[in-house]
């Protein structure tokens, strides 16, 4: 999934401020908002919210700084990265997953059952909802919905590989048929892919429009490109809006300056952030109008080597790399704690983590030795390395790699690019022209490792997320394999994919750099947040309310 994914998914659009302010200006006046920050009677975000009196014709808006552009993907079958923030209020799924629990939770369907051979799953659905079109949803749409999604091929689609057949019985039925056994209730309930929408308007262009069609609590008002979004309530949600202090509107708000998204959170501008700098997180844990929000993630840290690139496709050059890479000293003192070296691509926490494979670990001299067997005694050779602009944690790392590979003769050159441009360069289609390391971060379109091991480096005719460009037959087997034995043996899954990663780490494909602990900073204001890692970034904002009301 690249990306902040922040990552993936770790997008950078870097919008001009005084219209971002405009914009802002503007909502708050289309809204008829309450007072601002300062004002006695507000409590509200940047003026743009209800205030604490809690009449009924006062408009509650909640506000999400963003260091980076919300929506890459409007098109619900394609995608793939940041705009899972929004989605997943816009868009719903069968069900969804709680993976600290190992629990489901019913969405548009309210009861499932599994044949004991694995290969039958039937859904009943929720009776009476509506898509943001105003038509009533049957097992058509569901159907169609995933079937569109298979055809398409694009972003987490390779979900669906086990299903053979989808059958309707009648309006509220729907009935799986898989190939071979597999864990559909975490297929269903995925992040990417899953969405249920409205078939009979689902186009391309009418989605990139900036149009939704899904059955979830909030529907488009309006998108500025690079600037913000902005979310209104839907009033026929089958939900219902029970609670006066729930959020009529939620603003996006695209915000690449670190220090600008902490001064906002100061000012009572923004409701929710991510991505600052430890030491801007530390400040704020003594403000008494913020909280300091710490839960645990399936999000890590990856440095994408280009193996097809010289001096990059000779793996001792790849495999001295990794043992440049000084993991420790980004934990200490970029992350200040908050993460840990990685030990392969499955993050810590998650099944199929590998806690005994051998990560490199820093060790220059055996990268000296490496680069030396491999005609490169002096370095003598320059890479460029990419990361999202506006990702502080991205660009401190890559500084401090810069220099340990300057003690090796290699000159680092450092280039900070808006995700949009950083995924266009790397999937250009001469691998001379791409990226020689690229930075971004992973987390699950489903809690499985298929997320990480088919997207990232299973081998791609059409470049998506492999952005090490990796091949090799012996890694796509085992995955394919591991996959096939998730459906009813999840043991013999995790030492399959555990296999896999191990050759991963032979062959230096990446640097596994951190798995990371979530940081996020909230307004006193935000009521109910929970988070849940298997939907990263995501707040629902259904689930919160103005608790200033």
């Amino acid at each position: 999934m690249t990306v902040q994914h922040t990552g993936r998914r770790g997008l950078g659009f870097i919008g001009r401020w005084g219209i971002l302010l405009l914009a802002a200006a503007l909502l708050l006046a289309a809204c008829g908002g309450g007072g601002g920050a300062g004002d006695a009677g507000g409590g509200n975000a940047g003026g743009s919210g209800g205030s604490s009196s809690g009449q009924a014709d006062e408009i509650d808006v909640a506000v999400s700084l963003q260091y980076s552009e919300v929506m890459v993907f409007w098109d619900p079958s394609d995608s793939f990265s940041n705009e899972i923030m929004a989605m997943q209020n816009m868009y719903e799924t069968l069900l969804h997953y709680d993976p600290l629990a190992d629990d489901f939770k019913p969405v548009l369907a309210t009861s499932w059952d599994r044949s004991e051979d694995g290969l039958t799953w039937t859904f009943h659905l929720r009776q009476g909802v509506k898509f943001h079109t105003g038509k009533e949803m049957t097992s058509a749409d569901v159907k169609g919905s995933i079937e569109r999604t298979i055809q398409r091929g694009q972003g987490a689609s390779f979900i669906w590989d086990p299903l053979d057949r989808i059958e309707t019985p009648d309006d509220y039925t729907v009935v799986f048929h898989l190939k071979y056994p597999a864990p559909l209730d975490l297929i269903v309930s995925a992040g990417y892919s899953a969405y249920i929408f409205d078939v009979d308007v689902a186009d391309e262009e009418w989605f990139n429009a900036g149009n939704d069609a899904g059955t979830g609590p909030y529907t488009v008002e309006s998108w500025t490109q690079g600037e913000q979004l902005v979310l209104t309530r839907f009033d026929d949600y089958w939900g219902g809006w029970n609670d006066p202090r729930q959020w009529d509107k939620v603003v996006f708000r695209i915000v690449p300056e670190a220090a600008t998204r902490r001064q906002l959170m100061e000012t009572g501008q923004g409701d929710f952030t991510y991505g600052l700098p430890p030491e801007m997180v530390e400040a704020l844990r003594s403000n008494a109008n913020l909280q300091v929000v710490e839960t645990p993630s399936f999000q890590n840290l990856l440095g994408m080597l280009n193996t097809e690139k010289a001096p990059l496709d000779d793996v001792r050059v790849r495999k001295a790399l990794a043992h440049a890479f000084p993991y420790q000293q980004v934990v200490d003192h970029v992350m200040q704690g908050t993460a840990r070296p990685a030990r392969g691509p499955i993050p810590y926490g998650m099944w199929g983590h590998g806690e005994d494979l051998p990560q490199p670990g820093y060790d220059l001299d055996e990268a000296r030795r490496l680069l030396a067997e491999a005609g490169y005694p002096d370095g003598g050779f320059s890479l460029v390395l990419t990361y999202t602009a506006g990702d502080e944690v991205e660009r401190r790392a890559a500084e401090l790699y810069q220099v340990e590979l300057a003690s090796l003769g290699i000159d680092l050159e450092i280039r900070a690019m808006p995700w949009e441009q950083q995924w266009d360069l790397a999937r250009s289609p001469d691998p001379q022209q791409r990226q020689d390391i690229l930075l971004f971060y992973w987390w699950p379109d489903l809690v499985h490792p298929q997320s990480w091991l088919d997207a990232l480096f299973k081998s791609q005719d059409e470049i998506l997320f492999n952005l090490s460009y990796y091949s090799n037959p012996e890694y796509d087997a085992l995955v394919e394999r591991g996959v096939a034995e998730a459906g009813l043996d999840r043991e013999q899954a995790a030492a399959t994919f555990i296999e896999a990663q191990r050759l991963l780490l032979e062959d230096a494909a990446a640097l596994f750099i951190f798995d990371q602990k979530y940081v996020r900073v909230t307004s006193n204001r935000l009521g109910g947040y929970a988070d849940n890692p298997a939907y990263p970034h995501v707040v629902r904002w259904y689930e919160t309310y103005n608790a200033a009301r």
